[in-house]
């Protein structure tokens, strides 16, 4: 990707709706054919997008205007996240990462890992010091980012169904 490209990170409008739903459909097949269980079981949906926009959850990152990642973030909301095998660094306002989705069109880009330090400035302009983010034992690309962004392994939640291993960073 040459430095012309014109990254925006914004949130998510219904007429996205579409090619979000799209992008999530092509993210789940590439759980199936890399032989991850995480989204193989009917979520995340068209429906959970379409409520993730109506709720002001979704976001896009988008790369000269054509939508290149999908990410949902949730304000201090994740029942799941109250029970958790392990412990949490923070007690206090948080974001919830969900449904990290990257077009076929830009995977290997490293928009993921870009994604994230967008997400960090976001959540930092909105006074939170904290996010939390969880996902599934064998998506190796996730446990990556997260690896490498510097998100401290927390413990286990129970989550759509099943276990999954839980992140937090405190974002000074």
């Amino acid at each position: 990707m040459t430095q012309d490209n014109k990254i925006k990170f914004r949130k998510a409008e219904i007429s996205d709706k579409e090619v979000i739903w799209e992008i999530i459909q092509q993210s789940i097949e590439r759980r199936r054919i890399d032989g991850s269980s995480q989204w193989q079981n009917g979520y995340p949906n068209e429906q959970t997008i379409e409520s993730d926009i109506s709720k002001n959850f979704g976001f896009v990152l988008t790369v000269n205007d054509e939508i290149a990642v999908y990410v949902a973030l949730i304000f201090n909301d994740e029942p799941a996240y109250s029970t958790i095998d392990g412990a949490w660094l923070t007690n206090g306002e948080f974001v919830v990462i969900h449904r990290v989705a990257v077009s076929e069109n830009f995977a290997g880009q490293g928009l993921a890992k870009r994604l994230f330090d967008l997400i960090e400035d976001y959540v930092r302009s909105e006074n939170v010091h904290s996010i939390k983010v969880d996902t599934n034992y064998d998506n190796a690309a996730m446990l990556k980012i997260l690896n490498d962004k510097g998100y401290t392994y927390c413990g286990e939640v129970f989550l759509a169904g099943g276990v999954r291993k839980a992140f937090e960073k405190v974002l000074i």
